[in-house]
C-alpha cells in the first residue's frame, strides 16, 4: 500500500488502468478499500489466490483497515497511518515467503512518518530483511539495486553521510555485496556469467594512489580475492566513465561506492522508470525509485511509470528464479 496520504493509492489505481495495454501480470494491493472505492472497479479478495480470476475487471484489495481513515487527506503525511503503513508490508512479505505471491512490489513511504510511531528501521530494505530472517536465505545483508536507463547499480553504502562512507567500506562487506550481486544475476536476471565492475572512492579511481589510496588499498585487493573465487569483476574504475562502458555492454552491473554516485547515472538516464530492488532475500521485493510525492499526490498528477516498471521487473525476477529452481 505505502503511505496512503501520499503517491501510493493513485499509482496503484493508474497501473491496473494500464493492466490490458501493458500486458501486467496480476497483482493486488494489501490496503484499505476506501482508497480506491468510487474511482475504479474495485473486488476485495479473501486469499491472493483469488486475484487473478477478478484482475481483469476489477482491482483485487486485500482488505487492511486504516484507522482514523476519516482524517486522511491526500498530500499530508500523519503519524496516524503508520500501523497500517507497517502491517501491509508484514503481510505482503509473509505472503510471499509462503509462495502465495511471487514477490513483493513496496509503494512509497515516509520514514520520518514512521519513526514518528517508534519504527526501528533505517527503511523498507532492512524491515523486509528482518521478517526474512532465517529463510532460506544466504544473505541477511540485504543489497540495494537499481534498475532503469540500461544499467544496474549496486550500492556499496546507501543512507550514510559522506564523511561516514570510510567507515562502512570494510573488505568483508565489498566482498558480500558482490558476491551477492553475482549469484542474484545469475538466478534472478538469467545471467549466465555476470560481468561486475566496481567504481572508485576517489576521482579517476585514485590515479594510482596520487589522489587516494583506498582504491589501491582496499577496492582492488578486494577484486583480486573475488577473481580467484570465480567472480569477473573489475578493480576499481572512474565513476565518469565506467557507467559508459556498462552502458555499451562491457559491464552486466556497476558496485558504486556511495550513494549519490549510483543513483546520478540511473535517474539522469530514466527518471520515471527506474525501479529499486532488494537482493540477498529469500524473497522478490521491487520498488518505485522515488518517494511518496505527497505535493503530486495532492494535486493529483502521480505518474505510475516506475510502479509499473517495479511490477514488470518483479515478474521477470520471480520468474527466472521459478526456472533457476527448476
Amino acid at each position: 500500500m505505502g503511505d496512503p496520504a501520499g503517491c501510493g493509492p493513485q499509482i496503484t489505481m493508474r497501473a491496473w488502468t494500464s493492466r490490458d495495454e501493458l500486458r501486467l501480470t496480476p497483482f493486488f494491493v494489501i490496503a484499505d478499500p476506501r482508497l480506491f472505492e468510487g474511482r475504479i472497479a474495485v473486488q476485495t479478495i479473501d486469499v491472493p489466490e483469488a486475484a487473478t480470476d477478478c484482475f481483469n475487471d476489477a482491482l483485487p484489495v486485500l482488505p487492511l483497515t486504516i484507522d482514523s481513515f476519516d482524517t486522511l487527506i491526500t498530500g499530508q503525511p500523519s503519524g496516524a497511518f503508520a500501523g497500517a503503513i507497517i502491517e501491509s508490508i508484514e503481510r505482503a512479505t509473509a505472503f510471499s515467503l509462503s509462495g502465495t505471491a511471487s514477490g513483493v512490489v513496496t509503494n512509497p513511504i515516509s520514514k520520518a512518518v514512521l519513526y514518528e510511531q517508534g519504527f526501528a528501521f533505517a527503511g523498507h530494505t532492512e524491515f523486509i530483511a528482518s521478517l526474512c530472517q532465517g529463510k532460506n536465505t544466504t544473505s541477511m545483508n540485504p543489497v540495494m539495486m537499481l534498475v532503469g536507463g540500461g544499467l544496474r547499480v549496486a550500492l556499496a553504502t546507501i543512507h550514510v553521510p559522506l564523511m561516514q562512507v570510510l567507515d562502512h567500506l570494510r573488505p568483508e562487506t565489498l566482498t558480500e555485496i558482490a558476491r551477492t550481486t553475482d549469484r542474484t544475476l545469475r538466478r534472478d536476471f538469467g545471467i549466465e556469467a555476470p560481468r561486475l565492475a566496481f567504481t572508485g572512492l576517489n576521482p579517476h579511481a585514485g590515479e594510482s594512489g596520487t589522489i587516494g589510496t583506498e582504491e589501491r588499498d582496499l577496492i582492488n585487493p578486494v577484486a583480486q580475492q573475488l577473481r580467484y573465487a570465480g567472480v569477473d569483476i573489475s578493480d576499481a574504475r572512474p565513476a565518469d566513465t565506467v557507467f559508459h562502458e556498462a552502458l555499451n555492454g562491457q559491464y552486466d552491473a556497476v558496485i558504486a561506492m556511495t550513494h549519490d554516485q549510483g543513483l546520478i547515472p540511473v535517474k539522469t538516464l530514466d527518471m520515471w522508470g527506474g525501479v529499486n530492488t532488494t537482493l540477498g532475500l529469500p524473497i522478490i521485493r521491487t520498488s518505485p525509485d522515488h518517494g511518496t510525492a505527497y505535493d503530486a499526490a495532492a494535486t493529483g498528477s502521480c505518474r505510475a511509470d516506475s510502479l509499473v516498471a517495479a511490477l514488470q521487473l518483479a515478474t521477470e525476477l520471480a520468474s527466472n528464479r521459478a526456472k533457476a529452481h527448476g
